[in-house]
């Protein structure tokens, strides 16, 4: 029988044991071992049966243990030192509350930034992430939380989080979505003064309402606002606005999005107004799917009394978008009519024309189709500040927007890049801690694993071989048993029997060279390169002296079959009764699992197609572990591979990166680069971690492994990655802000004013003449060019530009690569045709082909960016461009 209502019984606590609840409903557990254990010693079958989740285990642990529990004083001694070890690291000061002002020192670093993602990892019992941009922003949360940033994390609650992964007899991939209860997560109710739950109400096309309710999770000292659909005050469709993450048709997803950038900006307001938190300084946009905060922010500024052009001003200047996609398909668009129809007549936000939202939106560059509403031009257009996620997939993303900012080039284009970090304490397996602690002190391992500061991790070189070849083979062991585990529970799930399972007990071995490789599986992440020769993987694995063992998870997106075959091909593969033993594939990818996985392998495998990898933190929570890295030439691998600290795979860079895997060109990319990779493993990688010296230890694999730890360990830090946001993109967005905001918006309605002028006077900004003195065929290395340059200006004054010369390597076609631009200086006023004079000297600094131009750009000391405009004007014809031989 089935029951027509559920609810939670939950436990009544002894006062004595009442600081559990505390601890249980402030995720900083998850990354805490001490309060961890402390849990587990309630009731370690319980705790093991519920996950190792705090708030389900008090909800399942017998009452006659709670009562004695109550009366165990040493239990009671650990549980109020750690209640007050919460306490202090709630309210101490931290690093943000000792960091002096950045840059020019002129004001305080921001009160408060809210900080906007579609899905936060935080731990495996509040299942609300799917891939890598959730564990993320939930390590981005947990950093700042460790260095006291005065961050407000906003997303969605879904009430079925992202699927659970299982097998078919015949491998392929099945989901089920099992209901989620908040009375059984880490999270709270958000309430009004007189106790009735906070509401959210977004306007919807044909007078309907989307109301939403907000949950509060706690993680460490940062408040996570997850708004809530399913609430009875929504028709039954509106209530699932918010049932999973990623699933439904456009308009579901539409809804989500408004929900998420209007809705949150709302729910932090609501937030801020009960408990006086101070109101965010600085929005930062973590991905497009929350763009539409700005939109509403515009609103709030116009029904206060601003222009729309001032406000957008004013919004831009405290916002921040970070882009984590490094192809357009990864861009979430939707048809330009179903936006316009929820942001017009009824549904309109007050102060915001409907074709003023689709203007942020469309997509007005060659080849952009107007038809749609692209949430990425949106967020960059209504962010002055942009990112990517490693220096490489900064350029890419430069060139992928270029077409935002017509006349300057992809360098140009102002996308910065901030390369991401992991949450060590999250991710370094305690025994690691433990070892480090040894030779560094554990405050100090801590430290250094909190904040990243560190340079190189100094006091690691000096643990043994010895030892860290142990520990690496615990680990490994570690990782053989959990494998065993989830192998024989899929296989249940799959319909096989006890009898039929006995196999498993022999599967992986802790002495042999362990392979990991665990992702989402988009076709562009290649899941099956490594089947592209199936002999020649089985002769890796089954090496009579140098074997391999490859441990494979990850989940397809439902609705990619294209995914799911993928999968299957390699379960199917995996099936094989002669190479089981070496190869396996684990279902149902997540946080729990890659707990084990990453401090379990010796080699963490990654190779997509470059470079179409924005970042790929799961081989940098891997290296924190000592594990290797064997990758191709991506995102973050591709600026800290050294040589010393794993393998770079080859690639065919020469051959187009087409995602179609059946094309020719695909068929004949991969199969080079899969022939690369089994090279690379059968000759380097199992040859070192074989080669073993007279006392039985691969020295040259553990000096690999200790180079790992000193030098990518402090690299890869999330505590890093949250400093260099504080320091590079929210200080100065807050300062930008609070110039625009002061005096009553005087900066947002000065600096719009401008941008109107300048707009409107553009057209007749032309550079009318350019002469070099002292040119020649060929130029002497260290020889210096006078410029002379004529400009028209129009209505414009000479304090509205920049004349610059821009000057660099020249190639066959003279554009111009490493250009670098000079400014020019004003002569006097202009001459009788209206003209300016501006001059300057160009040293010819480099030799070879060699070339410069001039241009004119809108300069104002209120731009983040020159190229902020997309405005320039260059000659119709460029004297002077000659390209010279210079020696």
């Amino acid at each position: 029988m089935k029951a027509i209502r559920r609810f939670t019984v939950r436990t009544v606590l002894p006062e004595q044991l009442q600081p559990l609840h505390e601890l249980a409903l402030n995720l900083r557990w998850s990354w805490h071992p001490e309060t961890r254990e402390l849990f587990r010693s309630v009731d370690p079958e319980v705790w093991a049966a519920v996950g190792e989740d705090p708030v389900r285990l008090l909800g399942e642990v017998p009452a006659a243990r709670l009562a004695a529990l109550a009366t165990d004083r040493r239990f009671l001694r650990r549980l109020g030192d750690l209640s007050d070890d919460l306490r202090d690291y709630l309210a101490g000061p931290r690093w943000y509350q000792s960091a002096p002002p950045t840059g020019d020192g002129s004001g305080p670093l921001p009160a408060a930034i809210a900080y906007f993602s579609p899905e936060y990892g935080i731990a495996a019992a509040l299942p609300q992430y799917s891939g890598g941009l959730g564990i993320l922003a939930g390590d981005h949360l947990k950093a700042a939380s460790d260095l006291g940033v005065p961050l407000v994390g906003v997303g969605l609650f879904y009430r079925h989080g992202y699927f659970r992964q299982s097998l078919s007899r015949d491998g392929w991939q099945q989901e089920r979505y099992p209901l989620l209860d908040p009375d059984e997560l880490a999270v709270t109710l958000l309430r009004e003064a007189d106790g009735t739950p906070c509401r959210i109400d977004l306007a919807l096309p044909g007078g309907r309402t989307l109301a939403a309710q907000i949950w509060k999770a706690q993680v460490g000292r940062v408040p996570l606002l997850l708004l809530d659909s399913d609430i009875e005050a929504n028709t039954a469709d509106l209530r699932e606005v918010t049932d999973r993450l990623y699933g439904g048709g456009s308009e579901h997803r539409l809804l989500q999005e408004m929900l998420l950038g209007i809705g949150g900006v709302r729910a932090v307001r609501t937030y801020c107004r009960l408990t006086g938190h101070p109101e965010p300084e600085v929005f930062h946009t973590n991905e497009g799917h929350a763009g539409f905060l700005g939109v509403e922010r515009i609103s709030e500024l116009v029904g206060a009394g601003l222009g729309f052009a001032a406000a957008l001003e004013a919004v831009r200047a405290g916002t921040l978008f970070t882009t984590h996609t490094p192809v357009p398909a990864g861009i979430d668009r939707f048809d330009r009519e179903l936006v316009a129809r929820h942001f017009g007549g009824d549904a309109a936000l007050p102060g915001v024309p409907t074709d003023q939202v689709l203007a942020l939106g469309v997509e007005s560059w060659p080849g952009g189709d107007s038809k749609l509403f692209n949430m990425a031009a949106m967020g960059l257009r209504l962010a002055q500040r942009a990112n990517g996620v490693s220096t490489l997939h900064g350029e890419v993303s430069r060139g992928m927007f270029s077409g935002l900012w017509p006349g300057f080039d992809a360098a140009e284009v102002p996308i910065t890049s901030v390369t991401n970090g992991v949450h060590a304490p999250t991710w370094i397996d305690p025994a690691v801690v433990r070892l480090a602690a040894g030779e560094l002190g554990l405050e100090r391992a801590e430290d250094a694993m909190a904040t990243g500061e560190a340079r190189r991790w100094t006091g690691v070189e000096r643990i043994g071989n010895g030892e860290i070849w142990d520990l690496r083979r615990a680990l490994r062991s570690q990782l053989v048993d959990e494998a065993r585990r989830r192998l024989r529970a899929s296989w249940r799930q799959r319909g096989a029997g006890d009898a039929e399972l006995g196999w498993v007990d022999a599967v992986l071995d802790p002495d042999v060279l362990t392979i990991g490789f665990a992702r989402r599986v988009p076709s562009y992440k290649r899941l099956t390169l490594m089947l592209r020769d199936p002999v020649r993987l089985r002769s890796l694995l089954l090496h009579p002296t140098r074997p391999v063992q490859i441990v494979v998870a990850g989940k397809a997106h439902p609705a990619d079959d294209g995914g799911k075959r993928l999968i299957q091909q390699l379960v199917r593969f995996a099936d094989d009764p002669e190479i089981r033993h070496r190869i396996v594939f684990l279902p149902d990818y997540d946080m729990a699992m890659a707990k084990h996985l990453y401090p379990g392998c010796d080699v963490w495998l990654n190779n997509p197609l470059r470079p179409l990898e924005a970042c790929g933190t799961s081989g940098m929570k891997a290296a924190l572990n000592g594990c290797l890295n064997l990758s191709v030439l991506d995102g973050w691998w591709d600026e800290w591979y050294d040589g010393q600290n794993g393998w770079a795979i080859p690639t065919a860079d020469g051959i187009s990166s087409t995602l179609d895997p059946e094309s020719p060109e695909a068929e004949r990319r991969d199969d080079i680069e899969s022939a690369a990779l089994y090279d690379l493993i059968e000759h380097q990688v199992a040859a070192k971690f074989y080669d073993r010296a007279s006392d039985g230890l691969p020295h040259g694999w553990i000096a690999m492994v200790r180079h790992t730890l000193v030098t990518l360990g402090p690299k890869v830090l999330a505590g890093r990655m949250v400093r260099e946001y504080v320091e590079r993109l929210y200080a100065p967005a807050a300062l930008a802000q609070r110039e625009l905001a002061g005096s009553g918006h005087l900066g947002a309605r000065s600096l719009a004013d401008w941008k109107t002028r300048v707009r409107a006077g553009w057209p007749a900004v032309r550079v009318e003449h350019v002469e070099a003195e002292g040119l020649a065929e060929a130029q002497e290395l260290g020889s210096t060019l006078t410029l002379r340059v004529q400009v028209s200006l129009g209505a414009l004054e000479p304090g509205d530009v920049d004349v610059q010369v821009v000057s660099g390597r020249v190639d066959e076609t003279d554009g111009i690569s490493d250009a670098v631009a000079l400014a020019l200086k004003p002569t006097g006023g202009p001459d009788l045709d209206g003209r300016y004079r501006y001059e300057g000297s160009l040293e010819l600094c480099r030799t070879g082909p060699f070339g410069y131009t001039v241009r004119v750009l809108p300069a104002h000391h209120l731009l983040a960016s020159p190229a902020e405009l997309g405005l320039a004007a260059l000659p119709a014809e460029t004297p002077g461009m000659d390209a010279g031989l210079l020696r």
